[in-house]
């Protein structure tokens, strides 16, 4: 939980110095972030920013199935297993994200980094169950 709250403020320090960049360049003013972004401001721009939101969108699901684990005491290897591949899976939808961007790509591995929180959901379920 640690090292991804740590990658999300990483990625958040990249909005502003990608803005500002923009901005001293020209590329974009002020009023381009009035609401947002506007349609003027250039992808390389707004990717950052995108991929903050998405950083705070699902892992609010990762974090709390994380402390339901910790609180009830049922953390072992195969939790901490699943929560370092789902760090593992965001780091690299991010560097995706980041870099080259390919769609299909940055979405096989979006799901299947859903699909560890599902499992940590269904092993938490079944824990709480014994």
């Amino acid at each position: 939980m640690l090292a991804l709250m740590g990658w999300t403020f990483l990625v958040l320090v990249q909005v502003p110095i990608r803005r500002f960049r923009a901005a001293f360049a020209g590329r974009v003013e002020a009023i381009d972030f009035l609401c947002g972004e506007s349609a003027r401001v250039p992808a390389d721009v707004a990717l950052p920013n995108r991929l903050f939101m998405n950083l705070v969108e699902v892992p609010v699901l990762f974090y709390t199935v994380c402390v339901i684990f910790f609180v009830t005491n049922r953390v072992d290897a195969t939790v901490i297993g699943l929560a370092w591949l789902y760090f593992g899976l965001r780091m690299v939808h991010s560097f995706i994200y980041l870099t080259y961007n390919h769609v299909v790509h940055r979405f096989f591995i979006f799901a299947i980094s859903n699909l560890v929180v599902v499992a940590l959901l269904i092993y938490l379920a079944a824990a709480l169950a014994r």
